[in-house]
This record gives structure tokens, C-alpha cells and sequence, in this order.
């Protein structure tokens, strides 16, 4: 018990060293010459202009979550492509002993050498497995094609939209054609 709080000890004092020495070195090396350019505000370049008080469209902030949700969602295919492309090398029935043994060991996660040939993977089990594992995909990838296209038709992928619930719904049955001519001064 001792060794571990003076391995956490030990850690803590390291990870404060090492992340206040860079910290304190450029704070005694690099010059200090303040004026006005460096207090003014910096945004991508641009002067600033306005209040900094703004309000954000919510869309954005539903956009941004969409995106974060489906990014976190594709993650979730790795580790079911390393299993089903290990369990489609199993079906394979010209496979040696040797190597159906060593992939089955890797996919029961056993250790190397605690299987025989009889306790393994056999292909017909193999091929189950990787049809069970590519319709389970089917189903999930279905359930994020489904929230995505209700997405969609809600129209909270739409980035710029009417203020008018009716318009958004029936944009082309109620768009208003412009005249051909129009006069100087008229209003349309």
C-alpha cells in the first residue's frame, strides 16, 4: 500500500514539474514589450466589431451536436469490423489448423496455446457468427439512417430557414414570382 501512494506521490510531483517548468521558463525568457497592437483584440484576423454579446443562431449549436453524435456513432464500426473480418477468416475452410487455432484463441481473447483444434472455431460456426455480426450492424446502421432522415425532414439540417412554420413546409407552393419589369422607384 505504501508503494502505490509513493508511486502516486512520485506521479503527482512529476506531472506538476513537468507541466509548470515550460510555464515558468518562457515566463523568465521571453521579453515583455506591451502596446497597444498586442491589448487589442485578436479574432482570425479580423478587427472585432460590435458587441461581443451576440446570440448565437441555435442552429449551430444543433448542428454541432448532430455531427458529434454521428462521428461518435461511426466509432462504434471498428470494433465491429476487426471481429467480423477475424470471424470471415475463420469461415474460410481453407484455413490450416494451425492458424484456425491462433485466430480463435484471438477472438475468445484465451491466452496463446490454451486451445486444441477440436475446442476452436469451426468455419459453419464462424460463418454464423459473422452474418449474426453483419445483420446487427444492418440494424444499427438502419436506426441512424432512421434518426438521420428524421432529421432531415424536420429540417434541422437546413442551415437557413423561414421564420414561417407554413413556408418551410410548402417553400415551393408558396414562393411568390417576381414581376418582369419593374419601374425605377416602384416598390415591388
Amino acid at each position: 500500500m505504501i508503494d502505490l501512494v509513493a508511486h502516486l506521490l512520485a506521479f503527482a510531483v512529476g506531472t506538476v514539474v513537468f507541466l509548470s517548468a515550460p510555464l515558468l521558463i518562457g515566463y523568465l525568457v521571453r521579453p515583455s514589450k506591451p502596446g497597444a497592437e498586442k491589448a487589442s483584440i485578436y479574432e482570425c484576423g479580423e478587427e472585432a466589431i460590435g458587441s461581443s454579446n451576440v446570440q448565437f443562431d441555435l442552429r449551430f449549436y444543433v448542428i454541432a451536436l448532430l455531427f458529434v453524435v454521428f462521428e461518435v456513432e461511426v466509432v462504434f464500426f471498428f470494433p465491429w469490423a476487426v471481429i467480423f473480418g477475424t470471424t470471415m477468416q475463420l469461415a474460410d475452410t481453407r484455413l490450416s489448423d494451425e492458424s484456425r487455432i491462433a485466430l480463435s484463441e484471438h477472438l475468445l481473447s484465451e491466452p496463446a496455446g490454451s486451445l486444441d483444434l477440436e475446442r476452436s472455431i469451426s468455419a459453419a460456426s464462424a460463418l454464423q457468427l459473422g452474418w449474426l455480426g453483419f445483420a446487427d450492424l444492418a440494424v444499427f446502421f438502419g436506426v441512424l439512417l432512421l434518426g438521420f432522415a428524421y432529421l432531415w425532414k424536420r429540417g434541422d439540417l437546413e442551415w437557413v430557414r423561414s421564420a414561417n412554420p407554413e413556408r418551410n413546409l410548402h417553400s415551393e407552393s408558396l414562393a411568390k414570382p417576381y414581376p418582369s419589369t419593374v419601374a425605377l422607384g416602384e416598390s415591388i
